[in-house]
């Protein structure tokens, strides 16, 4: 893999602005401080919904209202643009394209071709790779594919341990990779939370896996690509990154790029990088035959098509200068909010933050993440609850709370708006604690109003 690119934008870029990018059509985007919001539908939404389906078009109303109203912090969770969600209700959605452009199995695929290679060129300028599969359906399935690509069923595969911020896919036992294969999995260091790289190569010499995965879902720190790859050379393994939470921030130059160390890098494409719910794997040229492969026909049909169109327009808003304003800021809203949290006594996994997630431990608190989470919703204020490193609750009740600021940044917040988010997850907690209802009502009064003053982009008013 030849290493990040910094590619050039195929039409003048859409001006900066809580959601910078999102302006993507030849028109100018208009001026003001919500570009996305702006081209957002008009007062009468979805009005062919309405007609045909008027039940449903009250649930997305009332999801669009929630959206809207609360403060959304789970890290995994964003906005897109108004023309993300446009693309990914196209008639693209009526067409079947098994197979990859010029070696399909359907005819009619003129158009449909066209917008698959869009979308590969993009992901391969943005992300600076020689080769990107846009046809995975989400995450999982892509991951699954890694696997299939170099695997066999009962290798051994290497990946961090769910309950220490990896993810199920990375061989962990509930999971089909840790059921296909023989899954062996790392961990933190007890005293600083960081991922314990003497472990990492000890286990990699002596279980020598096929494939080892980096990244998960709950890492609050820099990941070191470079030391992972030194251990993936010496044992023989492909070293694979998922990047899922951070691609939007090595979009935008806001987190190291695992291009120059690894062979294959699988990634979602909502989360940070603010696109549809899909998915890529980009790889080195050697590799691309066997990735190719292994998602189809090895473990998928046709693709959906309205999801690539849509992934092909939020790569080109990652390709937008503003975007790399919006990747940075993620990233100090993020270190902000982990200063004001530390100032007010919270304990932190790894005691902040590199990126766009904070891991809380509440442990000191004496209030169980869940009952936190459930409080903190009723706050607007809406968290998932999460293990921490060596937690000694179960998964479904643990000691944790996972926040992130991906949303409220897309939102227009800044590090000048998070001293009120920390001083609202403090009340919030204490209020959880004391089951205080009337506290938490409060908070979601003064929520609800920060939050009509910074509309979400692509949700109509």
């Amino acid at each position: 893999m030849t290493g990040p690119a910094t590619p050039t934008p195929a039409r003048p870029a859409a001006p900066d602005g809580p959601h910078a990018g999102t302006a993507t059509t030849a028109t100018a985007a208009p001026a003001g401080p919500h570009p996305a919001t702006a081209a957002a539908a008009p007062a009468a939404a979805h009005p062919a919904l309405a007609a045909g389906d008027p039940e449903l078009a009250a649930l997305v109303r009332a999801e669009e209202r929630l959206q809207a109203g609360t403060l959304r912090l789970i890290p995994s969770e964003n906005y897109v643009s108004a023309a993300v969600l446009e693309a990914s209700g196209t008639v693209l959605q009526n067409k079947y394209s098994e197979g990859y452009p010029g070696r399909r199995y359907y005819e009619g695929q003129q158009v449909v071709d066209q917008v698959e290679r869009l979308a590969v060129a993009r992901a391969k300028a943005v992300f600076g790779t020689d080769h990107a599969n846009v046809q995975p359906y989400s995450g999982s399935p892509a991951n699954l594919a890694v696997y299939l690509a170099f695997a066999r069923p009962g290798d051994t595969v290497m990946g961090m341990a769910l309950p220490m911020g990896g993810h199920l896919t990375h061989g962990w036992g509930v999971s089909a990779t840790g059921t296909w294969f023989r899954g062996v999995q790392y961990g933190v260091r007890r005293d600083t939370g960081l991922v314990d790289l003497d472990q990492v190569r000890d286990l990699a010499l002596k279980e020598r896996p096929k494939v080892i995965f980096c990244g998960g879902t709950a890492l609050p720190r820099t990941i070191d690509f470079a030391a992972f790859a030194e251990i993936a050379r010496e044992t023989g393994a492909v070293l694979v990154a998922d990047i899922a939470h951070i691609a939007g921030l090595v979009a935008g130059g806001a987190h190291p790029s695992p291009v120059p160390h690894v062979d294959v890098v699988s990634t979602t494409t909502h989360k940070t990088l603010r696109g549809p719910r899909g998915a890529m794997l980009m790889c080195r040229e050697e590799h691309a035959k066997a990735i190719d492969k292994a998602v189809f026909p090895g473990l998928q049909g046709g693709p959906h098509n309205q999801t690539t169109a849509a992934i092909a327009v939020a790569l080109r808003e990652a390709a937008q200068p503003s975007f790399r304003t919006y990747a940075h800021r993620v990233v100090a809203n993020a270190r902000a909010l982990a200063d004001a949290l530390l100032a007010r006594g919270f304990d932190l996994v790894s005691g902040g933050t590199d990126n766009h997630l904070v891991l809380i431990d509440l442990t000191g608190r004496d209030v169980p993440g869940k009952i936190a989470a459930k409080a903190l919703d009723r706050a607007g204020l809406v968290v998932n609850y999460n293990t921490v490193p060596y937690d000694p609750r179960k998964p479904f009740d643990p000691s944790g709370i996972r926040i992130g600021t991906p949303s409220l940044t897309s939102r227009g917040l800044g590090p000048e708006h998070m001293e009120t988010v920390a001083d609202w997850l403090d009340r919030g907690v204490a209020a959880a604690h004391a089951g205080d209802e009337d506290a938490l009502a409060a908070i979601r009064a003064e929520v609800a109003d920060l939050m009509a003053r910074h509309p979400a982009p692509g949700i109509p008013a």
